[in-house]
């Protein structure tokens, strides 16, 4: 019997892959197939007057089928692409037994499994590169159909669209959008570009701790674990450069990583709680030097990626053109608003949040506030890549004061289509200086800011053996990949983006049912005539019931001996 959340088409498959099993057929075979070739490869190196025909063996899915008789073709999609393949039968079953074509191609066989193909390449009278099949293997078999996508005149029908499923399945998403295996190719073309770029300039890559005694280098709320060994517990990290600033005082010229960070906040369209940044962090620079570093990096990046410095993301076009413009926060602000806040203190700074209709709470600080300004009347304006710096120094706990005024710090963001790219700082490298700007920190966690940092006594010990003046800057990486894919949503960049746990629903179990006198094999069926709580058995015309039992028994060829109508009353009479 087959559970009771099975469609027509999934039984359907089951029964077939009974039957490959009962014709001595392992559909899931050990062996390893020796592919020698890739659809794209073959098809891009076709030569019709090649001689002899070139020998391939492919792999992939079953996507496409028209059975014609003694002879077939089939659409193959391997990792790269599709290819069409002809099949005919007496070519793959050359004796006397046809089984393999008449039986188990024709019938056995359904869209998605996986086979293999051995023949040799040529083109059809209708002028399409193919395989002509001199061997079928079947591979693997599938259990769930594939949601069918069909495409026509550039026009696309049946698409699998959905976003919750997309991203739920994104298994299912990769095998019938082939789009999206191309955002995660380029993804990966931009980690590589990025990593030889700094690898031709002798940085050194490196890792740090994930699980960290204290969460520090960002203001971000951490997610908390328990280490049962050493009984502590343990934040998942919200930045690496603490760690990385401890190397450049072990004496490594530049250092960077590529990290995966957590932070315990809200989700949106470029807020994913697990998220992948790069961080580096170099000796004897300032954040001069890293303006012009990142520009370079990303100029580069995008002419490597998509051969353009010109991006197209919805309706806007960015360029990554270096030089980018350079704007200080309090020039933006007034950019922006009209409003200068230059040398305000807290009051005035909550008046002009009045003013300006910006949220805000006690628990903010004088840097909390700048920001919280900047971030509602100014960021979302940047369109084009635009350093802005010189934040105020309440907002950069980890950044040295400005050379030109201590209210500031030498620090930038660098902000894209409206959103932060890029943090970087000249590095605050004097440890009295440090500590207290973590105790400053500690008095902001004391009136209610649960973003503030922690106090990393280690670290403090650190810069007080010595740290050459140091620029350091982090990126994310994920942002970085939506511009240069053109996605506007950060989901549609990683493959397993957090979702809410899935629905389920609820049914009762078979004891529930055997209770009310239910033989065990009829549970599976009730449930699948959508009767999944026994209360809903109550009332229901017994002789109907008995109708679409026996029905269901025949249809799906259970081979179950038929309730007696007595029987199902006596079930309907005791729910």
């Amino acid at each position: 019997m087959y559970p009771s959340d099975l469609s027509e088409q999934e039984i359907g498959r089951r029964q077939s892959l009974q039957a490959l099993r009962e014709a001595g057929i392992n559909p899931y075979p050990a062996e390893a197939y020796p592919t020698n070739a890739l659809s794209t490869d073959i098809l891009a190196n076709f030569k019709d007057d090649e001689e002899p025909k070139r020998a391939v063996c492919v792999a992939g899915r079953i996507m496409t089928r028209r059975i014609m008789g003694k002879a077939s073709f089939f659409e193959l999609q391997d990792s790269d692409g599709r290819i069409q393949i002809y099949l005919t039968r007496d070519t793959i079953c050359p004796g006397e037994d046809k089984e393999l074509y008449n039986t188990v191609f024709k019938k056995l066989l359904d869209i998605g499994d996986f086979v293999g193909v051995k023949g040799y390449v040529f083109r059809t009278q209708m002028g399409e590169i193919s395989i002509h099949a001199e061997e079928l293997t079947v591979l693997a078999k599938t259990l769930r159909p594939l949601p069918v996508v069909k495409e026509k005149d550039g026009e696309v029908f049946d698409a699998f669209s959905d976003p919750e499923l997309r991203y739920r399945q994104r298994y299912v998403d990769l095998v019938v959008n082939n789009q999206v295996k191309d955002i995660f190719r380029k993804r990966t073309l931009v980690f590589s570009a990025m990593r030889n770029f700094f690898n031709e300039r002798g940085y050194m890559e490196v890792e740090t701790p994930i699980l960290q005694s204290i969460p520090g280098g960002a203001a971000a709320r951490p997610f908390i674990t328990h280490h049962n060994a050493l009984d502590i517990p343990l934040y998942l990290r919200i930045a690496d450069e603490l760690y990385l600033k401890r190397l450049i005082v072990g004496g490594f010229e530049g250092v960077y990583e590529f990290s995966k960070n957590f932070r315990n906040e809200g989700m949106d369209r470029t807020h994913n709680p697990e998220f992948t940044a790069m961080e580096i962090y170099v000796s004897y620079k300032d954040y001069n030097w890293m303006m012009d570093f990142t520009e370079q990096m990303l100029e580069t990046i995008a002419l490597k990626v998509n051969g353009t410095t010109e991006l197209t993301i919805g309706d806007r076009t960015i360029s990554f053109k270096a030089p980018f413009r350079r704007v200080t926060m309090i020039d933006a602000i007034k950019e922006n608003t009209g409003v200068d806040i230059t040398g305000m203190d807290e009051t005035q700074l909550r008046a002009v949040c009045k003013k300006l209709g910006v949220e805000e709470d006690p628990s903010m600080g004088k840097g909390k506030l700048i920001d919280e300004i900047f971030g509602a009347t100014s960021e979302g304006n940047y369109i084009q890549p635009t350093f802005i710096t010189d934040y105020p120094y309440e907002m950069s706990p980890l950044c040295k004061r400005h050379r030109h005024n201590p209210e500031l710090t030498e620090r930038f963001e660098l902000m894209v289509n409206g959103k932060e790219l890029a943090n970087a700082y000249s590095e605050l490298n004097d440890p009295i200086d440090q500590l207290e700007r973590f105790q400053e920190q500690l008095k902001l966690a004391e009136k209610g800011d649960d973003e503030a940092m922690f106090i990393d006594m280690d670290f403090v010990r650190a810069l007080e053996y010595g740290m050459p003046p140091t620029s350091g800057m982090g990126i994310g990486m994920d942002r970085l990949v939506m511009l240069m894919t053109g996605q506007t949503t950060i989901q549609e960049v990683l493959f397993f983006p957090q979702m809410r746990p899935e629905k389920t629903v609820r049914k009762d179990s078979e004891q529930a049912y055997t209770a009310l006198g239910i033989p065990t094999e009829w549970v599976p069926v009730l449930q699948k005539a959508g009767y999944l709580l026994v209360e809903q058995l109550k009332d229901l015309n017994p002789a109907k019931l008995h109708q679409t039992l026996c029905g269901l028994n025949k249809k799906n060829k259970l081979n179950l001996a038929n309730p007696t109508l007595e029987a199902v009353t006596g079930w309907v009479t005791n729910a």
